[in-house]
């Protein structure tokens, strides 16, 4: 199936693409919101500022797509493949991406507030601001998920979830001479956290929960740690 066949059957009320084959196919503004494309092969395909909100993507394979400026709000992509694939500046507010593998994956000043990430793979991927965005990741489950490697300088987590989640060599630190925002974590939960070797210098951890969390090598020169819960679960004055 070619994608102006898509077209023509969502045009006339078709939903149902789950299982489709449709690779680096081309789609710019256009409207397939509420869709079914769970376990589809979407592989390479340009899907630019298009409308895809509660559509399913359960299990398909996204990898190397461009969502560039797509409307992800509440689409399930629970455990699809996302690998190093363009997200920026996409909404995906409340979208579902449990277990989805994202690795490489670029989501410069994405919307995920509320998006739910636990377990997902996150090694390496971009979440830095565009020019005029920065990511939101305010209060997204995280937990579990591995971000280790991962770009999130400037980004926005406040009371985001990442109870377990691996940030090993993550990029968090903030130059306040340089940067427009401050990495801001306050109030989020990093119970159990691997932020070993993370720096963190110059990030907002105000009211932040570290409990249990794996400090080793982390820098926090500068970091704001006001009422922070430290790993030993006393709280910063």
């Amino acid at each position: 199936m070619n994608i102006d066949s898509v077209l023509k059957r969502y045009s006339f009320g078709g939903r149902d693409f789950h299982r489709i084959e449709l690779r680096e196919a081309e789609l710019i503004n256009s409207e397939l919101c509420g869709a079914d494309f769970s376990d589809a092969d979407l592989r390479q395909c340009r899907f630019g500022r298009t409308n895809f909100s509660h559509t399913s993507f359960r299990r398909a394979n996204l990898s190397e797509t461009i969502l560039w400026g797509a409307d992800l709000t509440s689409a399930d992509m629970r455990q699809a493949n996302l690998r190093e694939a363009d997200l920026s500046g996409s909404k995906l507010i409340r979208t579902l991406l449990a277990e989805a593998n994202l690795l490489k994956a670029c989501l410069c000043g994405a919307n995920l507030s509320a998006v739910q990430m636990a377990c997902a793979i996150l090694i390496e991927v971009d979440l830095r601001p565009t020019s005029d965005q920065r990511t939101d990741l305010g209060r997204a489950n995280l937990a579990g998920a591995d971000l280790s490697y991962a770009n999130l300088s400037q980004a926005f987590l406040k009371q985001a979830n990442l109870d377990g989640a691996k940030l090993c060599r993550a990029t968090l630190k903030t130059e306040q001479w340089r940067d427009a925002f401050a990495t801001d974590l306050s109030e989020a939960s990093l119970c159990g956290a691997d932020l070993s070797y993370v720096d963190l210098s110059g990030v907002n951890l105000r009211k932040a929960n570290l409990r249990g969390a794996d400090l080793t090598g982390a820098d926090l020169t500068y970091a704001d740690l006001k009422d922070a819960i430290m790993p030993h679960g006393n709280v910063h004055g």
